[in-house]
């Protein structure tokens, strides 16, 4: 199993579509896949066949883990880095943090 290392942030997704498009809601552990590791699983340059989708990773934090299945697409985001939903990142770091070292792997 490969362990990858990075930073965890957190944004609202209720409501709303993502790359995967799927319709979504902050209470859910779900996770936006930083563009370097997304992007090449991207088919014919359409986000939404990208085979990442649906993929589930289990992130380390400070204060525990948690399972997450891939829904999004982080741009902003560095090889590495996660982007999760609030309801996520409460599990493995408080929100007031906003920005946490993480290491984590697929399942």
């Amino acid at each position: 199993m490969i362990l990858y290392t990075g930073q965890a942030t957190y944004y609202n997704i209720e409501g709303g579509y993502t790359a995967c498009v799927t319709l979504q809601n902050d209470n859910q552990f779900l996770v936006a896949m930083n563009a370097p590791q997304f992007d090449p699983y991207t088919s014919n340059g359409n986000p939404n066949r990208n085979s990442l989708c649906g993929k589930t990773v289990r992130i380390n934090g400070p204060k525990g883990s948690v399972t997450a299945v891939v829904i999004d697409r982080c741009p902003s985001c560095q090889y590495g880095d996660l982007d999760l939903t609030p309801a996520a990142f409460q599990a493995i770091a408080d929100l007031s943090q906003g920005r946490v070292s993480i290491s984590w792997s697929w399942l």
